[in-house]
């Protein structure tokens, strides 16, 4: 869970994606991962920036943070999207230079590998999107649910 997290952000959506309740209290996660609210609001703050936590307010008006199947989807996507600056920028510096340049040349093959990467990760999670909804098979039957491309 920690490639490209910061370690307590790691730590923080690893405690939440492992409980079985479904979602926590910062008061929970502190105690839980032993460490102090701050911590937890520090981590909590940037897991929702990413969107990969969403906050509820539980019957008792408490914040309660969770991740569920959709943040997951919707962050892959939001992480896909985000090289479409990257893309105009390049594009941006193709006109700047000159096309038909070394340099404009470079930026071009960029601006084409990042949109046709961004392409392929939004066309597959939308493809595996119902993967993240998939219920597993009852423990008697002994077979795992085959989600795209098993089974």
């Amino acid at each position: 869970m920690a490639s490209g997290l910061p370690k307590m952000a790691a730590r923080v959506v690893t405690c939440l994606f492992t409980t079985d309740a479904g979602s926590v209290t910062a008061s929970q996660l502190a105690q839980r991962l032993q460490v102090s609210p701050a911590s937890i609001s520090k981590a909590i703050a940037f897991l929702e920036g990413q969107s990969l936590v969403r906050r509820e307010r539980d019957e008792r008006r408490r914040d309660r943070y969770l991740v569920d199947d959709e943040l997951f989807y919707q962050a892959t996507i939001a992480s896909a999207r985000s090289n479409d600056q990257l893309v105009a920028t390049a594009r941006e510096g193709v006109a700047i230079l000159g096309p038909g340049t070394p340099a404009a040349t470079r930026l071009e093959n960029i601006a084409r590998f990042l949109d046709f990467i961004s392409e392929s990760i939004v066309r597959a999670a939308e493809q595996a999107r119902e993967v993240l909804h998939t219920k597993p098979a009852a423990a008697s039957t002994g077979t795992a649910q085959a989600g795209p491309g098993r089974g």
